[in-house]
């Protein structure tokens, strides 16, 4: 998850007697770069995940400081580090909130620091972590398309993470990232990459195959709902411009098994989409998991047409929803009185209309072996690709 907050913590806190005195919930933040600013004027050209560094000069005043928080919040800064003592000699209680309220970390480090050499040395330990950040991603995606081959990924994987533990991909999609070109994806990935709290190098963050893709390693069954939850969460919440469905593949054991994570991960993103939820666990889809497995959609298209054909040329002729109604019934166990609930339609019509159906189809679904194929064809309907 590249250079983090608690990261820079760990190489400042004696070094450059760094404190992070609020916002201490965006702990996880990773850093892309360094910047020095005493004013709003570049601001705007951030790409996201930069952390700030000012001495005050240009926001000395309390509502210059919170102005400047949330501006950098707003253009998805990793944070901001006051060198403190000189034009600012003690944070605002208005600010330490607003940083709390935003997750914004805020820290400092006394005047006699030499702001300079701090920023050089952070700035090569970031460079530093994005080359090796780079290795972890090209080697997931060897070991995700070629699992069997393990000498040509583990190598760069055996000094960061368990390869004998458990593994769990994350998949993020929308039908826009193709569309952008790379620099303004990687914003996007920068922006995502600031909502995966309580997430460092416990798990990785990449763009592979149209998608942005997270690896969970060792995670809990518990810190990985409340991870995605929360990521979830943030993303609906403030890049509402952009739908993004997010896919939860099975947590498996060992490497040589994040294949089967990442491809259960596609297959959960295309539910999400096709049922236009903002996640869905493979693990919860029942019976889907097996029909969003079949490679063959053309196949599953024509045994649901073949079942249902009669009740669809129905639909198409009378205006009606046949379709519909057999669904239902097969859905709420042959109960008359709940179909008409869900469908708000006399239970006489849809009594009515089971015996049109019967007819139709040729069967009385009286048992599971009439009714079960029925039911699997009005399930495949609801997959769209």
């Amino acid at each position: 998850m590249g250079f983090t907050i608690e990261d820079m913590l760990l190489v400042s806190k004696e070094r450059y007697q760094m404190e992070l005195v609020s916002g201490k919930e965006g702990w996880s933040n990773s850093i892309s770069w360094l910047i020095m600013l005493e004013d709003f004027t570049i601001i705007n050209n951030f790409s996201g995940k930069e952390l700030a560094v000012t001495t005050g000069l240009g926001f000395q005043k309390e509502e210059e400081l919170l102005g400047l928080i949330i501006t950098l919040d707003e253009h998805h800064a990793s944070g901001l580090v006051i060198n403190s003592g000189y034009y600012i000699k003690n944070i605002p209680d208005s600010v330490k909130k607003i940083c709390d309220e935003r997750e914004f970390p805020l820290l400092t480090v006394p005047w006699d620091i030499y702001i300079v050499d701090m920023i050089k040395d952070l700035s090569i330990r970031v460079f530093l972590q994005g080359t090796v950040d780079e290795q972890i991603s090209a080697s997931f995606i060897k070991a995700i398309e070629k699992p069997e081959d393990r000498a040509n990924y583990i190598e760069a994987l055996l000094a960061n993470y368990d390869i004998d533990g458990t593994f769990q991909a994350v998949v993020i999609f929308s039908d826009i990232l193709d569309k952008m070109d790379s620099v303004e994806r990687k914003r996007i990935g920068y922006r995502l990459q600031l909502y995966c709290t309580n997430l460092t190098h416990n798990g990785h963050f990449f763009y592979y195959d149209s998608a942005f893709v997270i690896i969970l390693n060792d995670v809990g069954d518990k810190d990985a709902e409340s991870i995605i939850e929360t990521f979830t969460k943030r993303v609906r919440k403030k890049m509402p411009e952009i739908r993004f469905f997010i896919g939860i593949g099975s947590k498996v054991k060992d490497i040589g098994n994040l294949y089967i994570s990442y491809k259960r991960a596609r297959e959960a993103v295309r539910m999400a989409e096709d049922s236009d939820n903002a996640a869905v666990y493979f693990d919860e889809m029942g019976i889907y998991r097996l029909l969003y497995s079949i490679e063959d959609k053309a196949l599953l298209k024509e045994m649901s047409d073949k079942l249902l054909g009669p009740l669809i040329e129905y639909d198409k002729i009378h205006n009606s929803d046949y379709v519909e109604t057999l669904e239902n019934y097969l859905k709420y166990d042959s109960s008359i009185q709940k179909v008409s609930e869900a469908m708000y339609i006399h239970r006489n019509t849809i009594a009515y209309r089971m015996n049109s159906i019967r007819k139709l189809l040729g069967t009385d679904l009286g048992s599971v072996d009439e009714s079960l194929p029925y039911l699997i064809a009005c399930i495949i309907r609801h997959i769209k690709k």
